[in-house]
């Protein structure tokens, strides 16, 4: 057995658990030892009942009082029972395991763990683990991985199979030069890989993720170099002069262009009819003034003859910048036409829109991921723009400026990234920021506040309702779970359906929703048909919403810093008043310090610099930036320290070593190519 041997080749996967296995993404044996777990369950020393708390999640050693009594209600059979430990007593109630009433004795010690529920006065659990103290014991001194799941697939299934595989797989001999992990203190890929799915303290769990971390960020940075490289040897053949398209439109703009708008318009066009291949990230906050520079430059584009293509993350944020933008072609008698390309749209409606892409019929073309599509050809594309390029891979980008000759490339982010990162994760671009908000734009009012204040909060909602204001409701989980103490966003949409009022539309939005379903909650809350929407991080990169004027964060302590603050960015984008606030459900006083800079600050930039500072490698888990630059592991805020000693390695192996031909980077030159073949977002095919 070896990584690239199918999943189904490790002792108990039959044909129903292996398709279970790559409904996950798991169809090898290499994809499952890289399913890592999503967090850990620790089991921690028996409490006594005394101490229990509603909603915890916590054990019991005790032993029955009575033996299990089973009784039959609507089908189902209900297993009942009291614990004692020693003091006081406990509730047990399992439902359709009639087999516990033979099985649990009386005169047993045993451990209960679950979660703990209250029923008038007394406290109970469902659906109770039961353990024996020496098994219990024994689980105390591990931690026992977590894995993301589907129906149908349990975690003792995934567990049971990396056991297997970890067994069976030989310890393959390290790519990673040993003077490389001396220098750097990392421990041996196959160890790490190991001790991330079974660590036995926290210490080989840190040690584990720090080199898997490494990895990512080497592997990736390894990419960029290569691709700046490319871009500096590259020759275009567009031949791009200003004939005044863009000046018309920024003479009749309502409003002046800020400074940092009219510096980075001055370079994008200094580039655009210059002789080198552009390749420029432009950074700022929501709000600050991107899309009109992408406008511009589409616009330059056009009227020389080419095409630009935007590339926008979800299907309602590429129709709405379809929509703004064949509305300023129409409103300036701009002789261009536009077209939009999505995923949802029927056969006939894509036809009709690469028929124009290839003709050169339509010179900006607006789209999603389809525009990558094999099927989408390009007359003469000149331009090449994504918008938020952390929700993009980088063979994505890559994917699609090769659809043209060499295009130029702007990159469109509000995620706010320091400087000193930013240089490093956008290796291959240069880097134009835009620091200062438009003057008309209202700053969002924000709080932070406690669980008490929620009744206050949902009647602040209403009224922003009535004056017909819209609102979203951010919750850090899609339904309710056993092992994690937060609010879900499925039940939060049933309880303010019970408290809001009944003419006031709820409904709830998630990442587990077909994309059409989403798109369809989207449009309705875009056109105010539904009045709060109740959602996951899903809305973090999405619409622009004008009428919504207030974001509530529930446990708003499970979330990095920058991701709060992009969240924030959905309201505050119309001319009314916005406000966040930001519910602190946890009593710690470190959350209190991390909140508290967003409660004082707006900028983006600043925030980001102070989430630096506070991140920690004890962070393991519950702040982790979602999705932030698509890293399976690492996180940018969190391992900044990492981040450098990678960028560290990758220019001075580089350097010494441009095509990874010496005998101790052969093996190095090997992994890199796997990784392209694995995940698809690495090409292997570029020149080293």
């Amino acid at each position: 057995m070896n990584l690239d041997s199918p999943c189904d080749s490790i002792r108990g996967i039959g044909k129903k658990t292996s398709q279970l296995f790559q409904s996950v993404g798991i169809k090898m044996v290499g994809d499952l030892l890289h399913y890592f777990p999503r967090t850990y369950e620790q089991y921690q020393a028996p409490r006594p009942v005394s101490t229990l708390l509603e909603g915890e999640t916590a054990s019991v050693e005790g032993y029955l009082t009575s033996a299990v009594a089973n009784r039959y209600h609507g089908g189902r059979c209900i297993s009942t029972s009291l614990c004692s430990d020693g003091e006081k007593k406990l509730s047990l109630i399992w439902y359709n395991m009639p087999y516990l009433k033979n099985s649990l004795r009386t005169d047993t010690v045993y451990v209960f763990r679950g979660k703990i529920k209250k029923k008038g006065s007394r406290l109970l659990i469902e659906q109770a683990a039961v353990f024996q103290r020496e098994q219990y014991q024994a689980l105390m001194k591990s931690w026992q991985p977590l894995y993301s799941l589907t129906k149908g697939l349990t975690v003792k299934m995934l567990q049971r199979a990396v056991r297997e595989a970890l067994a069976n797989v030989p310890a393959a001999e390290d790519y990673l030069p040993e003077c490389e992990r001396i220098r750097y203190d990392l421990c041996g890929y196959s160890e790490a890989v190991a001790r991330m799915h079974f660590p036995d303290s926290r210490e080989t769990l840190i040690k584990a993720r720090r080199r898997l971390v490494f990895d990512e960020f080497f592997f990736f940075l390894l990419r960029l170099r290569s691709l700046r490289e490319q871009r500096q040897r590259a020759v275009h053949h567009f031949k791009i002069r200003s004939k005044g398209a863009a000046a018309r439109l920024i003479a009749a703009l309502p409003y002046e262009l800020t400074g940092p708008q009219k510096r980075v318009w001055a370079d994008l066009e200094r580039e655009l009819q210059g002789e080198q291949v552009m390749a420029r990230l432009i950074q700022g906050d929501v709000g600050s003034g991107k899309t009109i520079l992408a406008v511009l430059a589409l616009l330059l584009v056009a009227e020389n003859g080419y095409q630009g293509a935007l590339m926008a993350p979800t299907e309602v944020l590429a129709r709405q910048h379809y929509e703004s933008i064949c509305a300023l072609l129409s409103e300036f008698g701009f002789p261009f036409e536009a077209v939009c390309l999505t995923g949802s749209m029927s056969a006939p409606e894509k036809r009709l829109v690469y028929t124009k892409m290839e003709s050169g019929e339509a010179s900006i073309i607006i789209g999603t991921h389809a525009l990558i599509q094999e099927k989408a050809v390009f007359h003469d594309l000149a331009l090449v723009i994504t918008d938020e390029q952390h929700r993009f891979g980088v063979r994505q980008r890559e994917m699609l400026a090769r659809k043209g000759s060499m295009p130029h490339t702007i990159v469109m982010s509000a995620t706010p990234i320091p400087r000193t990162l930013a240089v490093i994760l956008y290796g291959d671009l240069d880097i134009s920021v835009l620091n200062e908000m438009p003057a008309n734009r209202l700053a969002v009012k924000n709080c932070v506040v406690h669980p008490g204040y929620r009744p206050k909060a949902y009647a602040f909602i209403e009224s922003e309702v009535k004056k017909g204001h819209q609102a979203y409701v951010i919750c850090p989980m899609v339904q309710a779970s056993d092992l994690i103490e937060a609010e879900n966003v499925l039940d939060y949409t049933e309880t303010l359906k019970g408290i809001l009022s009944k003419d006031i539309c709820i409904e709830c939005l998630h990442g587990q929703m077909k994309p059409d379903e989403k798109n369809q909650i989207m449009d309705r809350f875009l056109r105010n048909d539904i009045q709060v929407l109740v959602s996951t991080t899903v809305v973090e990169v999405g619409v622009n919403v004008p009428n919504a004027t207030v974001m509530m964060i529930e446990n708003a302590q499970r979330f990095g810093l920058a991701q709060l603050h992009q969240l924030r960015g959905r309201v505050g984008r119309g001319a009314a008043q916005s406000y966040c606030i930001f519910l602190q459900t946890d009593n710690s006083e470190a959350s209190r310090e991390r909140l508290a800079i967003l409660n004082h600050s707006n900028d983006g930039f600043e925030i980001a610099a102070q989430d630096l500072k506070l991140r920690g490698p004890g962070d393991l888990f519950g702040i982790r930036q979602s999705g932030m630059m698509d890293f399976q592991v690492a996180d940018i805020y969190q391992d900044a320290d990492i981040l450098q000693l990678a960028n560290d390695a990758a220019e001075r192996i580089r350097a010494q070593d441009p095509s990874l031909s010496l005998p101790e980077h052969v093996l190095l030159k090997q992994e890199y190519e796997r990784l392209g073949r694995v995940s698809g977002d690495l090409d292997p095919n570029y020149n080293l």
